[in-house]
């Protein structure tokens, strides 16, 4: 189908920060499948545990027990403070076991249409629940009617939710990114977070985070809510977590973890015995390697490196991030960016139409953050000069 327009670069190989083309010409990846591939292309631990699984045991289906999801459910539990785990094929998929749990709460408190208060500019994903709480129209055109059960506010205002809580006493979740990805890599003010916990704690609601970006250590911590000395209700992750095998999952504590019961939710496909075993030698690695705590000094040496050569940059309005998850948002569009910047041997992304989005593996070098700063900044101050 044509849903993804033309395509021009075609890669066939890849090892560390670096892609290969077909035509033999290298790569620097500063986008990594779109935050997918954290550790890098082909990291060996991910390797082999692809190339064992392969081997001994690929799928049985949730009908019987799978040790290798156990484990990774034992291990995303005790870092991060959720008490269960289910597992899905995708952050999208993720995401709607998310909106059943609200649902199912908002069932069982009696409200005929459940409401989740969703943010604009967010995206989560593209199945019909997920993008219905997408703040994106483009995104949902062509596919009414769309669910009920969402209201929008804009993202980091507080003011904004309290005013909506008043008029709804149907409200049973909040949903929202820690930091928006597709949304122009926006991060809220300070203390953000802890209100949304805040008023959910008061109001006996689900706080829910779309971690599928930020999650597994892009964002200088495993998630992005451990900045800020919280845990929500519901996280859900995927992208970063198989380092390219599709995996995603809906973490919940307390009573959250509790609404689902046997037969109310299911996956053939989730969490089988390779999409885990990836998933294991992830965790694993970012342990190892101190991955995490890298990504945060690297965000902020990048940070610091392209406010540098930036400085006095007149297109350039911000530059922004939180770990290796960083926007550089222009006062004009500049998806044309995404082109050059091929043509100059990098990997980029614009997202929201003006926003440059970095999403480098966690396992890139100083000399690599150098040379994506050094071609970046002067394709802006190109571009920049070009379109004054």
């Amino acid at each position: 189908m044509h849903n993804y327009g033309e395509r021009t670069l075609t890669l066939v190989r890849g090892e560390g920060s670096y892609v290969w083309d077909d035509a033999g010409r290298r790569y620097l990846d500063a986008l990594s499948g779109i935050a997918v591939c954290g550790l890098g292309h082909c990291h060996p631990a991910v390797t082999g545990a692809i190339q064992d699984q392969a081997g001994t045991l690929l799928h049985v289906s949730n009908l019987y027990n799978i040790p290798a999801q156990e484990q990774l459910a034992e291990k995303l539990v005790s870092q991060s403070g959720m008490d269960n785990v289910f597992f899905s094929n995708s952050g999208a998929e993720a995401n709607e076991a998310a909106i059943k749990l609200a649902r199912r709460l908002g069932n069982e408190r009696g409200f005929p249409v459940p409401k989740i208060l969703v943010m604009e500019n967010a995206f989560h994903g593209r199945t019909l629940a997920t993008l219905t709480a997408t703040g994106n129209e483009k995104v949902q055109a062509g596919f009414a009617p769309l669910p009920e059960g969402f209201l929008r506010v804009p993202f980091d205002d507080v003011a904004a939710i309290e005013k909506m809580a008043v008029a709804h006493d149907d409200i049973v979740a909040i949903l929202v990114e820690p930091v928006q990805g597709e949304g122009g890599i926006r991060v809220p003010a300070p203390g953000y977070l802890k209100r949304l916990r805040e008023i959910c704690d008061n109001r006996d609601w689900l706080l829910m985070l779309d971690e599928i970006q930020t999650g597994n250590g892009r964002s200088g911590a495993l998630f992005a809510y451990q900045h800020n000395g919280l845990l929500p209700d519901v996280v859900t992750t995927a992208k970063g977590l198989g380092n390219g095998v599709p995996i995603g999952a809906c973490l919940a504590r307390g009573k959250a973890a509790q609404l689902f019961t046997a037969g109310t939710h299911g996956s053939t496909f989730g969490g089988n015995p390779l999409a885990c075993r990836a998933g294991l030698a992830v965790l694993e690695t970012l342990e190892q390697e101190q991955l995490i705590e890298r990504a945060a000094t690297l965000g902020e040496q990048l940070l610091v490196q392209l406010r540098e050569a930036l400085t006095g940059c007149a297109a350039v309005k911000e530059i922004r991030g939180l770990g290796l998850l960083i926007g550089i948002e222009l006062d004009r569009p500049c998806g044309v960016l995404v082109e050059r910047a091929r043509e100059a041997g990098l990997l980029i992304n614009v997202t929201a139409g003006s926003v440059v989005r970095l999403l480098p593996p966690l396992t890139i070098t100083d000399e690599e953050c150098a040379e994506i700063t050094a071609t970046v900044s002067a394709l802006i101050q190109q571009f920049t000069r070009e379109t004054a």
